[in-house]
């Protein structure tokens, strides 16, 4: 039986219209219907970049609910259900509050054309202005300077994650182009933590600053983060911070643990908060290892792993973490959208795998076919081969090599899958 709140859902799909053109007038005049609750929100932390928003928000939040404050937190996509977007006062919303909150947006909106992204956006501002608590979390969808979350006039500060080449349809070709769009979560005065950069983008995003009057927590500048003796050390102009390594596995969380600790500590928050950021964020499919469920009893004394990462910069972050892993053949059960950029993907991840399953992820229409994946990888220098489903991948590679390293990667729309389907 079908919630409630995918009815709504479904048919706000069909609002979309024909074109995407990124612009805020759609969401101005919901918001406006709705007597603009984005004016009413808890302090905002406003999150955009191309790597690493979801996990820096995750670990921003286990700070600040470490030392007692009640956080609201808006992200996206979702993997198993829509209610992973949006998280009130610290839980996950109500499917009763939810498709009270859709409907309201729905009426409002009264059938004009809107993308799915702005109407359930404005929904969850509606949600969060309702309900009492310290904080507001917000990322970023799609780039930024026009993204649904870009209506808080003033948030309390703004944080930007690496930015890489990503989205090019949307944002743009070039680096310097990306890095525009990201930085237009810059409000004037608003201090902004910046994780680390290239320089053709951190040039843009400095120029940009220095025009708004908004002060920059820049990495290698005035934070550093980095990994010593098996411990994080996190410095800033306010000391140092020694600390266990972020409980979120693979090195590139170095980087993201380093702009969350920047954001608590500009905020006023003690060693609790630093402590619990880092201990205590979970994020899941960002190398999440699965411990339970039908997949897991399939790959039988095979350890099972699964990440979304679905760009270069993903890819060289499983590479990364692949590389520090004990020692043991791991095999990828690789699906892909054919929107993004394979090659890439692969280029980083190929010499950490001993083999490749391709698949083709189910429900998706702009998924790319096995046989295509099949293809990017042989190009790519990695034994491959084909299979029907993820199950029937992880049942072959258990049976050829049991007591491997089995990892589902290449899109968050796979791991969703492979979420709800593992239970």
């Amino acid at each position: 039986m079908s919630d409630g709140s995918d009815l709504i859902l479904a048919r706000m799909m069909a609002l979309h219209p024909k074109i995407i053109d990124l612009t805020l007038d759609r969401v101005w005049r919901l918001l406006g219907a709705l007597d603009h609750p984005e004016r009413a929100l808890p302090p905002v932390i406003h999150i955009a970049g191309t790597n690493g928003k979801g996990s820096t928000q995750a670990m921003i939040r286990a700070g600040l609910e470490a030392m007692g404050d009640t956080v609201h937190a808006y992200t996206s996509p979702h993997l198993a259900r829509f209610h992973e977007r949006i998280r009130l006062a610290g839980e996950l919303i109500s499917e009763p509050h939810l498709t009270e909150i859709l409907e309201e947006c729905e009426v409002a909106n009264g059938g004009i054309p809107i993308t799915y992204f702005e109407i359930t956006t404005c929904a969850a501002f509606l949600a969060f202005a309702r309900t009492k608590a310290d904080w507001t979390l917000l990322e970023v969808g799609l780039g930024g300077r026009l993204d649904a979350t870009n209506v808080v006039d003033k948030p309390r500060l703004t944080i930007l994650t690496p930015i890489s080449i990503d989205h090019q349809q949307y944002l743009g070709d070039t680096l310097p182009e990306i890095a525009g769009e990201k930085a237009g979560i810059l409000k004037r005065g608003v201090p902004c933590v910046v994780g680390p950069q290239e320089p053709a983008a951190l040039e843009v995003i400095e120029a940009k600053a220095a025009r708004l009057g908004c002060p920059l927590l820049v990495h290698g500048q005035h934070w550093h983060a980095f990994e010593e003796r098996g411990r994080l050390i996190f410095q800033d102009e306010s000391g140092l911070l020694d600390l266990p390594l972020p409980n979120l596995p693979g090195p590139h969380q170095i980087d993201n643990a380093g702009a969350a600790l920047a954001a608590l500590r500009h905020l006023g928050a003690g060693d609790a908060a630093c402590e619990g950021a880092i201990t205590k964020a979970y994020w899941p499919a960002r190398m999440q290892r699965l411990t339970q469920g039908p997949l897991v009893e399939a790959a039988g004394a095979c350890e099972l792993w699964l990440d979304g990462g679905h760009n270069p910069a993903g890819g060289q972050a499983v590479a990364a973490t692949l590389a520090r892993m004990p020692a043991k053949p791991t095999h990828l059960i690789l699906g892909m959208l054919n929107t993004k950029d394979i090659a890439g993907y692969l280029r980083p991840v190929a010499a950490e795998a001993q083999s490749l399953t391709a698949v083709s992820i189910p429900g998706e229409a702009n998924t790319l076919s096995a046989e295509d994946t099949q293809a990017a990888a042989a190009k790519a220098g990695i034994s491959a081969g084909t299979a029907d489903s993820v199950l029937a991948a992880v049942r072959a590679i258990a049976v050829k090599d049991p007591g491997a390293r089995i990892l589902i990667c290449g899109s968050l729309y796979l791991a969703g899958g492979v979420l709800r389907e593992n239970g």
